[in-house]
């Protein structure tokens, strides 16, 4: 019976560190979704995965329009951030949108799309290749990605589409924001006879070096309006870049002016 109980002994102090690394037991997800499985599974595969309040995702704890939800991420308190992917496990297109900070701070504000209520989540790929996530839910009534845009309906986006507006100006704190807009219907695919119609990249770049690169989803918002942070003032003008996946061509150069003040745009030829 000692033989017997020696041998188990040593057996279960060698199968014990076999099934744990083979089991790890994997963090308890804060906002207790049940498609947690599914997002980890799609978007990390076998990559190290935390959740990080360093990771902030703010948007309204109730949308009450589910076609602009206005969201807000900010993984800037991490340290060499480069990607940040932005997803809503409940949508029927769960990728929201992706960017690479490059020269500005991993920050990005947007409006999004949702179609139920969900959890919003934003996870930060540091150089490490670590991903950390952040997320907070979303409370809506939902359809935002099966409706049609109003812009599909109206002959005015054929003649603005992919036209962008901009403004810059200097912040408090040091450094200038940067927002954009850019007409464009974003359609989902999901309505009836409208087909998938979206913006597909965008760069933002100072002469030659490059300043964020953004990856919009379907699920942004119609017209959408990008916000993003430049640590370091410039003193030249900002180009803008892009295409939809119709490949239609975006570009426009947007001129720094006094703060607080509408920058001027002017159209580059295509």
């Amino acid at each position: 019976m000692h033989l017997l109980a020696a041998l188990a002994a040593v057996f279960g102090l060698l199968a014990s560190p076999l099934a744990a690394a083979a089991a790890p037991s994997p963090a308890t997800d804060p906002l207790d979704s049940a498609r947690w499985t599914d997002m980890r599974r799609e978007f990390f595969r076998d990559a190290r995965v935390e959740f990080d309040r360093r990771v902030r995702v703010v948007a309204p704890p109730v949308a009450e329009d589910p076609l602009n939800v206005p969201v807000s991420v900010d993984a800037s308190a991490l340290p060499d951030v480069r990607e940040v992917l932005v997803f809503a496990d409940f949508n029927p297109i769960v990728q929201a949108l992706r960017f690479m900070p490059e020269a500005a701070a991993a920050t990005l504000g947007f409006r999004l799309k949702l179609q139920q209520s969900t959890p919003v989540r934003a996870a930060a790929r540091t150089a490490d290749g670590v991903w950390h996530v952040g997320g907070t839910w979303v409370t809506t009534t939902g359809g935002g990605c099966t409706l049609p845009s109003t812009g599909s309906a109206s002959p005015e986006w054929q003649q603005r589409l992919n036209e962008v507006s901009a403004r810059v100006w200097p912040l408090v704190r040091g450094g200038e924001r940067v927002r954009l807009r850019v007409i464009h219907p974003m359609d989902t695919g999901l309505a009836a006879s409208v087909p998938l119609f979206h913006i597909e990249e965008l760069e933002l770049r100072e002469g030659t070096r490059m300043l964020m690169r953004i990856e919009p989803g379907a699920p942004v918002a119609e017209n959408p309006i990008f916000t993003l942070d430049l640590p370091t003032p410039g003193d030249g003008a900002l180009q803008v870049s892009g295409r939809d996946n119709n490949g239609n061509r975006i570009r426009a150069e947007v001129a720094r002016e006094t703060a607080l003040t509408p920058a001027t745009l002017r159209e580059v030829a295509q």
